[in-house]
């Protein structure tokens, strides 16, 4: 029986809405843009880990990615909201990913 992700379903849901506030709040498409793409992808590793969770690449991927490109955000307006905010989370779901990798059994077949 396979687990549901819900940490990982929540955050792709915190990014994508993240995009939509950026663009709702100063009509910024490309904070639309990435946050809808890396909410996706967010959401796609979160079904995938879902199913197993040493699968969580994307998930991996795209918080690392969110990670970096945030914190390079954060450092250069010292800002917390909503660079320093999504660093946060960001690093957490990256530590969460790799935990999971890294403590769950291989399935049987």
């Amino acid at each position: 029986m396979a687990v549901v992700d819900w940490l990982g379903f929540s955050y792709a849901a915190l990014v994508a809405a993240g995009g939509v506030v950026g663009f709702a709040k100063a009509g910024s498409f490309p904070s639309l843009a990435a946050g809808l793409l890396f909410g996706l992808l967010a959401g796609v590793g979160a079904y995938l880990a879902s199913g197993n969770p040493r699968n969580a690449w994307l998930s991996l991927a795209t918080a690392g990615t969110l990670a970096v490109v945030m914190a390079l955000r954060f450092l250069s307006s010292w800002k917390f909201m909503p660079a320093g905010l999504m660093t946060l989370v960001s690093c957490i779901m990256v530590v969460k990913s790799i935990i999971g990798m890294v403590n769950t059994s291989p399935h049987k077949s």
